[in-house]
């Protein structure tokens, strides 16, 4: 059997109880699909390993972009401060 990768992002137990308490509620709410812990367990290591990463690096991405148009924007404000 294939070794599964570690999940980039992990939850402290209280917010792992929360998140399958969520997904449980939204399953059942949405699709009247009945899950156990165990089965929403993994569906929650499915995101966490596999989906997570995607939004991960989307937002260390965005932050790429924020902060280099931010410095872009204090090195123009350097450059009127500065004296003939």
């Amino acid at each position: 059997m294939a070794r599964l990768k570690s999940p980039i992002l992990t939850l402290t137990p209280e917010q792992e109880s929360d998140a399958v308490h969520k997904l449980q509620r939204f399953l059942s709410e949405r699709f009247e699909l009945e899950l156990g812990s165990f089965e929403v367990l993994e569906l929650l290591e499915l995101f966490g390993r596999d989906i997570a990463p995607h939004y991960y690096n989307r937002a260390v991405n965005d932050a790429h972009t924020l902060l280099r148009e931010r410095f872009e924007s204090l090195e123009v404000d350097l450059w009127a401060l500065e004296k003939d």
